[in-house]
């Protein structure tokens, strides 16, 4: 049940993560010059949400082995590629799908190792 729970942390951490990388895309789209850095409101969002996300990674590695746990961080790339679809407009390729399958097994060895 502690392993349950230590993987819904984590898993929650890459939601909110996936959602900082696009937010640093999209503000980095917006950049004009070295100040509009630092009055871009995307950017900053997506520099809270990854700190947000850390705050999740913390307390889910804390009931669990970090070995097994943070390789489940590479589940926020896969958040990733649906919000770039889905938001930006970009192309999901079969090399990306085979990424992912390959992301999903390494997990499940990962956890399958840990029980």
């Amino acid at each position: 049940m502690r392993y349950a729970v230590a993987i819904t942390w984590i898993t929650a951490g890459t939601f909110i993560g996936s959602f900082g990388a696009l937010f640093l895309k999209i503000g980095a789209g917006h950049l004009k010059s070295l100040a509009s850095l630092f009055r871009n409101w995307r950017l900053a969002m997506g520099v809270i949400l990854y700190l947000l996300s850390s705050v999740f990674y913390i307390i889910g590695v804390s009931k669990g082995d970090l070995s097994a746990l943070y390789p489940m961080v590479s589940i926020g790339s896969i958040w990733t590629l649906i919000w770039s679809r889905i938001i930006l407009g970009e192309s999901i390729t079969q090399t990306k799908i085979w990424a992912v399958v390959i992301i999903l097994i390494g997990c499940l060895v990962l956890g399958i190792g840990s029980a």
